[in-house]
């Protein structure tokens, strides 16, 4: 049983509203998959970056109720969906982070294969603002106009009926942010980054990677039934240092695991080298 055989001329339903094909279709079609985007499917209905909606869940049920949902309507067996989440790092807290998964359901074979990417390349930010020169400052530093803006009352966000989304020229900034500050109750704006795939492209590499993790999960059979998805499940600790022996923080092994049998196996020094420098032994580096 090969991946290719799996999924050779089938129909793959790709859950998207905001053109996450540009990146994802392209790789699933070395699958084999036919990807079709479904017309008029509302993925807002399942949370939004700004708030009116809250996600459905957690990252992966939410993006799992997507595909879920996609195959309900549209009577398909294959669905691809991906779902993202912006968070301070956290070992480094004053710098925003991106985790970006993308899930695969295969319900004729029965399998969910999850790629995923972890990334602190993302220009996630915002800020109250007093004036339009503000906002302009602000558009500067995260990529705009290739990258949108959106703009909203910072009284309560949340429950704003108007926000001004996916902005990405000058004027249509400077009118959103004049109306806000003109029928604000504080004189004060709410600007950030629009999140959105098709209004940041620093995201949409993100969601690519994701993707590539995805297939290259995909592309990884198990050694005993062959079912796509044999991935690593479990990391160990323990790599010794180069100059004491000592065993540091740094994985020695993997372990892989099949989802479908619970095949394991051990694969030793995933990272390419037996041992570790010496400033990462707290021994000889405490």
């Amino acid at each position: 049983m090969q991946e290719q055989s799996l999924f050779y001329n089938r129909v793959g339903i790709l859950a998207t509203m905001h053109r996450k094909e540009q990146v994802i279709a392209p790789l699933l079609k070395e699958l084999g998959l036919k990807v079709v985007v479904p017309a008029n499917f509302n993925t807002d209905v399942f949370g939004t970056f700004t708030r009116e909606v809250k996600r459905a869940g957690t990252q992966i049920e939410a993006a799992r109720i997507k595909a879920e949902k996609v195959l309900e309507i549209t009577g398909e067996t294959i669905a691809v969906a991906s779902e993202g989440s912006f968070a301070p790092h956290p070992s480094l807290p004053y710098i925003s982070s991106n985790r970006e998964i993308v899930i695969f359901i295969d319900k004729e074979n029965d399998l969910e294969i999850i790629g995923e990417e972890f990334s602190i390349d993302t220009n996630h930010s915002y800020q109250i603002i007093t004036s339009v020169d503000q906002a302009h400052e602000f558009a500067t530093k995260v990529g705009f106009p290739e990258h949108g803006l959106i703009v909203m009352f910072d009284e309560n966000p949340q429950n704003s009926n108007e926000v001004f989304k996916g902005i990405t020229n000058p004027e249509k900034l400077t009118e959103a942010v004049n109306f806000v500050l003109n029928h604000s109750t504080t004189g004060k704006a709410h600007i950030e980054t629009d999140m959105r795939a098709m209004y940041n492209p620093t995201r949409m590499k993100n969601i690519e990677k994701a993707t590539r993790n995805l297939i290259s999960k995909i592309n990884s059979c198990c050694p005993q039934c062959s079912t796509p998805g044999f991935e690593i499940t479990q990391r160990i600790q323990g790599l010794p240092c180069e100059l004491c022996y000592a065993p540091t923080l740094l994985t020695k092994s993997v372990i892989y695991q099949c989802h479908k049998c619970g095949y394991k196996q051990e694969r030793l020094y995933p990272d390419g080298t037996e041992f570790a420098d010496p400033s990462q032994c707290m021994y000889c580096n405490p």
